[in-house]
């Protein structure tokens, strides 16, 4: 047994320990893959688990071709492999999309990049280090997801617009409002139509991930008649 663990984990690389190394890498990202897809994102297990084979035939081939060159010494098995961080970062971009201000698929493109250095770890014929750190991936993305809502850390900039009936000559009702479902108001910007009677606001505020809105509008339709209640993901309007 000893010695199986040993060919496999052997720099050198050969026929029977690159598929092995290929089917762990696969795996590997198989599991972040499918972390990512519950939480509705456009890369899931298959992405994962091919970027994660991909980096690995890389480093694989960069050991290989130093391998099996007679100028052993004076090749850089690092060059392909360099190649691969490099270029992984517009596979990363691909998944990073920016509404109206608001960036997301940050997380994704991270684990992305992160999937890759799995990958080239397997590739290397580092097992262990490749399945530890594919653990304390899901970690990250599991539990510390947990630990961000229980203590209020994942709060983000959104914009409420309004469109009321009248005038609007105060804004603490809508302050109050905001306070009762522990929304933080951060700028205001109105907008008076005098021809029409109508008031234009725009309430830049800091809401938690994943909030109910449906309560919050309702009870800022109840301050004033209000003619349109929408949000956006623009954090500011300056």
């Amino acid at each position: 047994m000893s010695g199986f663990w040993e060919s496999i984990s052997a720099v050198e690389i050969s026929q029977s320990s690159a598929i092995i190394r290929i089917i762990v890498s696969m795996l590997l990202g198989a599991c972040v893959g499918i972390e990512r897809k519950t939480k509705g994102q456009m890369a899931g297990l298959r992405t994962f688990a091919l970027i994660s084979m991909g980096a690995c035939i890389a480093m694989m081939l960069s050991i290989y071709v130093c391998q099996e060159t007679s100028e052993l010494h004076r090749a850089d098995p690092s060059r392909i492999a360099a190649q691969v961080i490099s270029g992984i970062g517009f596979l990363g971009a691909g998944t990073i999309i920016q509404m109206k201000g608001s960036v997301r698929g940050l997380t994704t493109a991270a684990g992305i990049w992160i999937i890759a250095a799995i990958g080239m770890a397997v590739g290397c014929g580092l097992y262990v280090v490749a399945i530890v750190a594919t653990a304390m991936v899901l970690v990250v993305l599991t539990l510390l997801e947990q630990l961000e809502r229980r203590v209020n850390v994942g709060n983000e900039a959104r914009t409420i617009h309004l469109r009321v009936k009248g005038i609007v000559n105060s804004i603490q009702p809508y302050k109050e409002a905001l306070q009762r479902h522990g929304i933080h108001l951060s700028k205001v910007y109105v907008e008076y139509d005098y021809e029409h009677d109508i008031s234009r606001l725009n309430l830049v505020i800091l809401i938690r991930e994943h909030s109910d809105f449906i309560d919050l509008f309702d009870s800022l339709h109840t301050i004033l008649p209000t003619l349109t209640i929408s949000i956006s993901n623009q954090a500011d309007l300056s």
